[in-house]
């Protein structure tokens, strides 16, 4: 400890404050405490573990002083005896109802003009108490019986005085069950689920169900209370009801991936999963047949509505939660779409092979237009348009004709990768499962980068090698030559940056791509095509369907492939116009250009391939690394342990090396026993 810190005071002084200021109300008492136990560092555990010992420090010393204890023990029943607790528990952690733009506003306005905090709040005691951001991180890591054993020793009340204060607790809680239940019933009225599911309109949904069982269940459980035993109610069928609304929560989350979703509907979702929480949660706290189990679940409770506090006004973390939504809604699509990038047997990895060389047809053609339309001389803006048409519409052409860009995987393998963790945290995965879908989307970037690079670069060095021969000079002159290969420069040119920046891009465009996929299941665009007035007098019915089905496959793709082909595009004129040396290196592209460069020197050309593998190695790690800390975020989920999947991964890699790069041949059947089902490939 530094010698300029203040040493913490010792329980003896906090106690002694407290007895000099007898007749200090609760609030007082309260925060001294909280703030006496309030670590001094900032790693989590060691936090746990400091609060720990002094909570053991702070029960030792009031065991010494026990007309003190008392004292607080009175004082703490006299506030309990007057304290609301429905607020903190059907509001607290839970998404408000109102929406992200009425939580915005109230939440700054909150920050200017704060209202008043009323003492026999529960929620605004806790706010009162809890006032440091950091509070809910380290009450989280206390120990259960840490924190038991302070409550029982602050509330040390006798036998005969505990039932009134047990009774107005329980007569809470159960109010607090009561109206959450009745506000997930009415949720069922939301358009959005009705439109995952119609027939929420004709049928009576779990929601309803949930309601009614709990209503019945209150009622009993308050007559109980009363003295009629005979009123007793099991929550074995309420809790019946409340796994079928988390079933069908599941449901409407599977419907938004194929039928769209929007950032309304994402918020909804998590709010009722929030309130079924809640409601479960509540559920064991009034289980008196299960102390055990009460206990623990009471400490969880307190837990959240600590954590919740500590968030309840913050803009920054309500900005958080709010992208992290957006990005759910995004990636949803992606992940389901990510399927179409991950080759699981022979068959699928040679179709990616020819799907790729496909691709790999067309980029030497772009790459040549692009640059011959640098030595045409147009002005600075004319030739970014050029450029971004180029490769915008260039990578539109490769899409319609169903052929794979390799650095259009990372974005949506790591969706689907993310998924599968997202399950892991469910029982749904395991370390071996994530280490084997990595194995399968290394191999499928490989033969994709493969297909690309092989076609490309041979194509562009025919190119040359034809024009050279019919018409007796190169297809590009010795300058040009030289500044092809001045570009995969790794250090003077930059290229392992410009490669960077080209992964960054790549990225986005992923996203984009979920985002219009997303809103055209979300509009129905195929339906809005085949009734729309102008498409009726324009096309008979046949064709209507066929295009308007098409378009809302496809929309995603197409307008994620044509603005990462404008990004690309006019990345270079940013840089110039900021005076920053900004440009982009693309694998596929990259090898085009070294098939043009017209290098005759083989170790120069080994040299300037490895920059070109190194360059496309870049485009994949930086665009895979991003998309999976989005999706990860997005669904509130992390890799349980990084270093037991990559233990995994190694054994996995011993026991088949081979596998990284060429797909074992009972692949086929390992598929097929997981349950796997082959998806449609295509970009």
């Amino acid at each position: 400890m530094s010698l300029w810190r203040r040493a913490h005071p010792t329980a003896t002084d906090l106690l002694n404050q407290l007895e000099q200021q007898a007749g200090a109300g609760t609030l007082t008492i309260l925060r001294k405490i909280v703030a006496w136990l309030r670590p001094s560092t900032a790693d989590s555990e060691q936090a746990g573990a400091q609060v720990g010992s002094r909570i053991n420090d702070l029960r030792a010393a009031l065991e010494t002083r026990p007309e003190l204890r008392a004292n607080i023990s009175e004082c703490l029943r006299t506030w309990l005896a007057d304290t609301h607790f429905f607020p903190a528990f059907a509001s607290l952690g839970i998404l408000p109802r109102q929406g992200f733009r009425s939580e915005l506003r109230r939440r700054i306005y909150e920050h200017l003009n704060p209202a008043p905090k009323d003492p026999a709040d529960l929620a605004s005691m806790l706010s009162l108490i809890f006032t440091h951001p950091q509070d809910g991180e380290w009450v989280a890591r206390v120990s259960d019986d840490a924190w038991l054993g302070l409550f029982m020793t602050l509330w040390h009340t006798p036998e005969g005085e505990m039932r009134p204060f047990m009774v107005r607790a329980l007569d809470e809680l159960l109010y607090a069950l009561e109206m959450l239940s009745i506000w997930v019933a009415a949720e069922e009225l939301e358009p959005d689920l009705v439109r995952l599911e119609p027939r929420m309109q004709i049928r009576e949904s779990a929601f309803v169900g949930l309601q009614r069982e709990l209503a019945s269940f209150v009622r009993d459980y308050e007559a109980w209370l009363e003295g009629d035993h005979s009123r007793w109610h099991d929550a074995s069928h309420a809790r019946v009801m409340l796994d079928q609304c988390a079933t069908e929560v599941a449901a409407f989350r599977r419907r938004a991936v194929t039928r769209g979703t929007s950032i309304s509907l994402t918020y909804l979702l998590e709010r009722l999963e929030q309130t079924l929480a809640r409601i479960e949660h509540i559920l064991d706290i009034v289980n008196l047949s299960d102390i055990q189990r009460s206990r623990e679940t009471t400490l969880a409770l307190f837990r959240e509505l600590v954590s919740a506090t500590t968030m309840r006004n913050s803009v920054r973390a309500l900005w958080r939660q709010s992208i992290r939504l957006l990005s759910r809604t995004v990636t949803e699509n992606a992940s389901d779409y990510g399927e179409h990038y991950v080759t699981r047997d022979r068959s699928e990895y040679f179709s990616m092979l020819r799907s790729a060389a496909g691709a790999g047809l067309i980029i030497p053609l772009m790459a040549l237009l692009k640059i011959h339309t640098h030595e045409v001389g147009f002005d600075a803006g004319t030739e970014t348009l050029l450029y971004c048409l180029i490769y915008g519409l260039g990578f539109v052409l490769i899409h319609i004709c169903g052929f794979t860009i390799a650095t259009k995987q990372p974005a949506m393998t790591a969706a689907r990768f993310a998924s599968a963790v997202e399950k892991e945290g469910r029982g749904g995965a395991n370390p071996k499962r994530l280490a084997q879908l990595l194995v399968q989307v290394t191999r499928s970037q490989f033969i994709a980068i493969a297909g690309n690079v092989s076609v490309a670069l041979s194509i562009a060095m025919l190119l040359s090698l034809g024009y050279q021969h019919w018409l007796g000079e190169p297809l590009l002159d010795a300058q040009q030559q030289q500044y092809q290969q001045y570009s995969l420069s790794p250090f003077a040119s930059l290229a392992l940056l410009h490669a960077a920046i080209a992964g960054v891009w790549l990225f986005l465009s992923g996203l984009i791509a979920g985002f219009f996929d997303n809103r055209a299941a979300y509009l129905s665009i195929a339906e809005r095509f085949k009734h729309h007035p102008l498409t009726r007098r324009l096309m008979p019915l046949h064709w209507r369907e066929k295009t308007g089905e098409y378009l809302a496959k496809h929309n995603g793709a197409i307008a994620g492939n044509f603005i990462f082909g404008v990004l690309l595009g006019a990345t270079g004129y940013f840089g110039s116009l900021m005076n920053l040396p900004l440009d982009i290196r693309h694998v596929a592209f990259s090898s085009a250009n070294l098939g043009y460069a017209g290098v005759t020197d083989i170790r120069l050309f080994a040299e300037l391939l490895g920059v070109v593998l190194l360059i496309g190695l870049i485009n994949l790690a930086v665009s895979f690394a991003l998309a999976l800390s989005v999706a990860l975020r997005a669904r509130g989920v992390q890799i349980k342990s990084t270093s037991k999947l990559l233990r995994v991964l190694a054994s996995e890699v011993r026991q088949q090396p081979s596998a990284l790069l060429w797909p074992p041949k009972d692949t086929d059947k390992e598929a097929t026993a997981a349950g796997g089902d082959k998806p449609d490939r295509g970009d």
